[in-house]
């Protein structure tokens, strides 16, 4: 007996239009191949219904739960497969310094940080000191690039630290640079996407808002700047014990191979504006045999365990 395919997607987070929006899309692209379930959550936990023998998960999850490695644990607790990077990669992840800290070790380039407490940030001259008059403030632990504040001087850098909410924030050094995005489908990665959004800054309105960014995959990038990419793509996922797939965001100079990571997502966004999809068509591959593609290798787990 072949499982069904629970496609959840909602839970309580600051993300959570966006993923109701991602899992529809991905279960009606699974269904064409999957005997497929759509599964809202309206709670950060896992319906009792869902058993590991009649069900694989694919988390079509963004922020908070869905992120943190809370998901990923209940669901190996309960012996259920699921598509994705496993819990310990999973909170790692949603912790940028701590995923910052790994791609370093791997040699893959990031900006220089400061990590702070928002109840408590650090001064204007505090920061100028340590990474310069243009820096980015954003959480620490969210994604879609929630809370992101931009001081492109000196003088804004106060009000990028006014009002911050309590708990981890992230303040790095600006890498001026074109913005990339790479999948990394089973540990290899596909295409580079460049984004272009209007008014320069790739933030939460920006990303999910159609027609606001300009989008090019592929990249138009040199042979080089291409394969560097793609190699630190590559190696940001080993390093950060990925699983089945990911995406990883960087900067890189117009002219020259000088570049960075900014960050690695273990659930990307399947929405119709969301980038894996994008990188992963400069590959040939179409939206629905990359869902096909992206639980495959849950299904072979299941398989193994009960077939």
């Amino acid at each position: 007996m072949r499982p069904k395919i629970a496609v959840f997607c909602g839970g309580i987070s600051s993300e959570r239009e966006i993923s109701l929006v991602s899992g529809k899309f991905v279960f009606e692209a699974l269904k064409k191949n999957f005997d497929a379930e759509l599964v809202r959550l309206d709670e950060n936990k896992v319906p009792d219904f869902i058993t590991p023998r009649e069900y694989v998960v694919y988390p079509a999850m963004h922020g908070g739960y869905g992120e943190n490695g809370q998901l990923q644990r209940e669901l190996a607790l309960r012996g259920i497969e699921f598509a994705g990077c496993e819990e310990l990669s999973s909170r790692v992840c949603m912790v940028k310094p701590a995923a910052k800290a790994l791609l370093k070790s791997a040699g893959v380039p990031v900006p220089k940080e400061l990590v702070f407490d928002g109840g408590n940030p650090p001064t204007a001259e505090a920061l100028r000191a340590i990474l310069g008059d243009s820096i980015v403030v954003k959480p620490a632990a969210d994604g879609s690039s929630v809370g992101l504040r931009i001081a492109r001087c000196a003088s804004q850098i106060p009000a990028a630290l006014e009002d911050l909410k309590d708990g981890l924030w992230l303040a790095e050094e600006m890498f001026s640079g074109r913005e990339l995005s790479v999948g990394v489908i089973n540990g290899k990665a596909a295409g580079v996407v460049e984004i272009k959004p209007q008014g320069g800054v790739y933030d939460f309105k920006r990303k999910y808002t159609a027609g606001s960014t300009i989008y090019e995959f592929p990249a138009k990038l040199t042979a080089e700047q291409t394969e560097a990419v793609r190699r630190d793509a590559e190696k940001a996922y080993e390093a950060c014990s990925c699983r089945d797939f990911a995406r990883v965001d960087f900067l890189i100079k117009s002219d020259s191979l000088e570049r960075v990571a900014l960050e690695l997502n273990t659930l990307p966004g399947m929405t119709p504006t969301s980038l894996l999809p994008k990188s992963a068509s400069c590959m040939g591959i179409d939206y629905d045999t990359l869902c096909k593609n992206l639980v495959m290798p849950a299904l072979e787990r299941y398989s193994a365990k009960y077939m």
